[in-house]
């Protein structure tokens, strides 16, 4: 079992483990994400010998008992369910024609403990969007410099008393991150290694006192992305290489491609 293979079952524990209290019965959120991954092998399609297309909208048809108790926790359960589906493509070369987007749908037809997918490609531009996941919630990055700290000055508090006033910064162009240390009494690491100032790549942990920040790039459908008539055609692929993808960033600020996830076009 490779690395991936151990993030992305990591990813998924994260996910079932976090809402165990509010599913002691009926659908798990782990079964949800294993009923993604077959929806987007069996809809994998090959364009070309680079190019593996997959559905990046998702409809998850619940019973109602079952999507009563997903919808207690709000948006965060569909965010971890997108990160597990990019990681997931991103482990077997699949490309994305657009954002990804998952809706939670009730079917009083169903049972309690069913799932069912349904799935389509939306064409369009994507919107990547920033966020450190700190303590449980999410803070989604809106500026140029957030700053990090005790104090109530600080962008984000965070009550640890192991954290300076103004502890850590993060920047952030529109296409990349960077973390930098405020001179902070007790110091700071990213990924295990001291930190002064340095690159803040997409799944990285950053610890400051007893408190570990994660910066996760989310790539999210724009409004005005259209619905294709057709799906991708039910074909399951080898994984494709995706050394060689590239990526690029628009003069708007938002990121189209970080770490080349779309393929060659």
């Amino acid at each position: 079992m490779g690395l991936l293979d151990n993030f992305e079952k990591g990813l998924e524990r994260a996910v079932n483990g976090a809402f165990a209290k509010t599913f002691k019965s009926g659908l798990q959120p782990v079964e949800i994400t294993a009923a993604l991954k077959r929806e987007l092998e069996t809809n994998a399609a090959v364009v070309s010998r680079d190019r593996i297309l997959v559905p990046n909208n998702f409809k998850v048809n619940l019973a109602s008992g079952d999507y009563a108790r997903m919808m207690q926790l709000g948006p965060s359960l569909t965010d971890q369910l997108i990160d597990l589906v990019q990681q997931h493509a991103t482990r077997q070369g699949f490309q994305f024609a657009g954002g990804i987007t998952i809706a939670l749908v009730e079917d009083r037809r169903m049972a309690d403990g069913m799932v069912q997918i349904t799935s389509s490609t939306v064409q369009g531009a994507v919107s990547w969007t920033p966020v450190l996941d700190i303590g449980g919630k999410r803070y989604p990055i809106t500026q140029s410099r957030t700053v990090i700290g005790r104090g109530s000055d600080a962008d984000i508090t965070i009550d640890d008393t192991g954290i300076s006033r103004q502890h850590v910064e993060v920047l952030w162009d529109g296409a990349r991150a960077q973390a930098r240390d405020l001179g902070s009494t007790n110091g700071s690491t990213l990924n295990g290694a001291r930190l002064n100032k340095a690159p803040f790549e997409p799944e990285s942990v950053l610890q400051i006192g007893r408190t570990q920040i994660i910066f996760r790039v989310l790539a999210q459908a724009a409004a005005n992305a259209a619905p294709r008539a057709e799906q991708a055609p039910q074909q399951r692929p080898a994984a494709a290489n995706q050394r060689d993808l590239p990526s690029s960033n628009t003069g708007n600020g938002v990121r189209q491609d970080p770490g080349g996830f779309w393929g060659k076009q």
